[in-house]
């Protein structure tokens, strides 16, 4: 006869099982009980998010977002987008207010083990460059001798920079400002050298000054800054269909697959391509979706080329080079996992 110290244990298990399955499906449920996915954003970056005068939101972060809203609801265009700071960005999600926060976040280890967040995926590689005035002359940051540096006191990427050129001996002086809008301004004003942040946000940053030509971004990175949407933890459900998501517009663009061509596409008798359409297996049932998610996510969102392309590289005013961010078989990082 079992004893009562293992019948608790036992109680006990299944009633964690109980509730780790009912949480893991509250999102997904909850999404499509009202009607629409809630997205948090950044309050306007160019190429990953920003909004026009119509209220229509258009970027790389929104739309991995419309992904998400594709592959749950079957329509791309149910979302509603909040944009956050980022000093309030993961407190949005962690309270409820939003369903995923899609907003340029560095995946790091800090936020992995302090708080109750999964990053699904590195969705853009990315690092901390350099925006240097064009009078200056140079390609590359070890071309650098003696600059000024614009920077927001005590930030990171200031600290970053200062280590950086501190170890490669080269001569600088910090001309420190309390934001980064004002650094910016004093670059402009030419109170310095260079500016630094994220390199993706840096090619918006030179279109918004008065003469973009008078300033350029080095191709260098002195830093890793992997991008990627989070949840909220203990929803395995949610967090599946957030980070298959990614993956399917990876595996779409290593298999040929976008939205000009997914309807014929259909008819392909190559197993991978069957799977991803829905046409081969059972790819939504283990989620709660219909099996063509992947499907409907590529039609009315696209393939991870086609974000790109049309967010940063050359269908947008940003013209940045893929480089990390191309596929793996094309010198790049983005890989999907099989679809078996």
């Amino acid at each position: 006869m079992m004893n009562k110290k293992y019948m608790r244990h036992m109680w006990l298990l299944i009633i964690a099982v109980f509730f780790a399955v009912s949480a893991q499906a509250a999102v997904k449920d909850e999404v499509v009980k009202r009607g629409f996915l809630q997205c948090g954003v950044s309050t306007g970056i160019a190429g990953f998010s920003t909004v026009d005068e119509k209220g229509n939101w258009a970027g790389f972060d929104v739309d991995i977002c419309r992904g998400v809203a594709a592959a749950t609801l079957g329509n791309a265009g149910e979302v509603k987008y909040m944009p956050l700071a980022e000093n309030e960005s993961f407190t949005a999600l962690l309270s409820g207010e939003v369903d995923i926060l899609s907003r340029n976040a560095t995946w790091t280890f800090s936020r992995d083990s302090a708080l109750a967040v999964n990053f699904t995926g590195i969705s853009y590689y990315d690092g901390q460059g350099l925006l240097v005035a064009g009078t200056l002359d140079v390609k590359h940051i070890s071309d650098l001798k003696k600059v000024k540096i614009c920077s927001q006191a005590g930030s990171t990427m200031e600290e970053n920079l200062v280590d950086y050129f501190t170890r490669n001996n080269i001569e600088f002086q910090k001309v420190s400002f309390e934001t980064p809008d004002l650094a910016v301004k004093g670059f402009e004003e030419n109170k310095c050298d260079l500016i630094t942040m994220q390199q993706s946000r840096l090619y918006g940053l030179r279109l918004g000054l008065t003469d973009p030509e008078s300033a350029v971004v080095l191709p260098d990175v002195i830093s890793k800054e992997p991008l990627g949407p989070a949840v909220r933890q203990g929803d395995d459900t949610w967090f599946d269909i957030v980070k298959w998501t990614l993956y399917a517009m990876v595996a779409a663009e290593e298999l040929g697959i976008d939205s000009t061509n997914v309807e014929e596409m259909k008819v392909s008798d190559k197993l991978a391509v069957k799977r991803l359409l829905g046409q081969e297996g059972s790819v939504g049932k283990g989620l709660g979706l219909k099996d063509d998610w992947f499907y409907q996510i590529i039609k009315q969102v696209g393939n991870y080329g086609e974000l790109f392309d049309r967010n940063f590289g050359s269908k947008s005013l940003l013209k940045v080079d893929r480089g990390l961010n191309n596929l793996w078989n094309n010198g790049g990082l983005q890989y999907a996992p099989p679809l078996r």
